[in-house]
């Protein structure tokens, strides 16, 4: 059995959201990743921004950022999920080293 790893995943939503359609987002997702034992979970917005090229026809896009402990199992299947939205832009899930200092 795998042990519980930290991730941040960076993900770049269309433009079309204002404040309270991005956290509902935020909400829903950070609820689907709770569903697959995710836990210590937290979301950060970290605003609209233009973009360096265009993306599926986008200038500009939203960027949240959402940290958590999970399983490797459950990450593809939520990865999944973030492909099948047409709102997500492009995503990057990235697994945090964890440090560990001996005294």
């Amino acid at each position: 059995m795998s042990a519980a790893m930290k991730y941040e995943m960076m993900i770049l939503l269309t433009e079309e959201f204002n404040d309270s359609e991005l956290k509902t987002w935020a909400f829903n997702y950070a609820k689907a990743l709770r569903k697959l034992n995710a836990s210590e979970i937290s979301v950060i917005s970290r605003g609209k921004r233009e973009l360096t090229y265009m993306i599926k026809n986008q200038k500009r896009g939203n960027f949240i950022q959402i940290n958590f402990s999970s399983f490797p199992r459950n990450i593809e299947e939520f990865a999944n999920s973030l492909k099948l939205d047409s709102n997500v832009l492009r995503f990057l899930v990235l697994k945090k080293k964890i440090i560990s200092k001996n005294l």
